[in-house]
């Protein structure tokens, strides 16, 4: 199993002792997902946290009009899960689904909850992810409501700076909020001018 990245990953927050590593490299189950795979599905409940060893991931919903809007991307060595369905066990409103063939960690809540309880090591690093995760929605928000498209492709650049040669057009612009024909005219530096825009140099 390739639970070396995750064992590392956690090494960044606080680090683990041999134990801690034993048991949740005992606890994840490793998937391999083709290209357009389904992790979670609308109306199933999401039964994992999903950590990704390699490929990229995306958490999206659909409007009535058949539109998908981009929530979070997830690549090598990020987080994915609909956290709200998770820790409620309701049915999610989204999908997670593989860009690209992928190789994934899962770890289902009762797993989880039994780190939390004997080794309180597992609760700290995750609340500091759940933390990051819930600040980086307070930005998407406030960018979705206050920020220029242009501002808004800075941003996924700077958040996802490995992602932007491995997306197409159609995926960047689900999670901008435009078409993926006025991200072209961004990308090429020809966009209109908005109120507030960043000219791109």
């Amino acid at each position: 199993m390739l639970v070396e990245p995750l064992l590392t990953y956690f090494d960044s927050y606080l680090a683990l002792n041999e134990e801690e590593r034993a048991q949740l490299s005992g606890r994840v189950a490793e998937r391999r997902l083709k290209r357009r795979q389904f992790v979670l599905q609308q109306g199933d409940v999401c039964r994992h946290h999903t950590f990704v060893v390699a490929g990229c991931l995306k958490l999206y919903g659909v409007d009535k009009k058949g539109a998908e809007h981009i929530l979070q991307f997830a690549a090598e060595n990020d987080w994915i899960s609909d956290i709200g369905s998770f820790h409620a066990e309701q049915p999610s409103q989204l999908y997670i689904e593989a860009i690209e063939p992928a190789v994934i960690l899962q770890l289902e809540k009762s797993a989880l909850l039994y780190l939390y309880r004997h080794y309180p090591k597992f609760n700290l690093n995750f609340r500091v992810i759940i933390e990051n995760k819930f600040v980086e929605l307070q930005q998407r928000v406030l960018q979705n409501i206050s920020s220029t498209a242009e501002e808004r492709y800075r941003s996924f650049l700077s958040q996802y700076p490995g992602l932007a040669h491995r997306l197409p057009n159609t995926q960047i612009a689900a999670y901008i909020g435009i078409t993926p024909e006025f991200l072209s005219k961004i990308r090429k530096g020809s966009a209109p001018a908005e109120p507030g825009s960043l000219k791109l140099g």
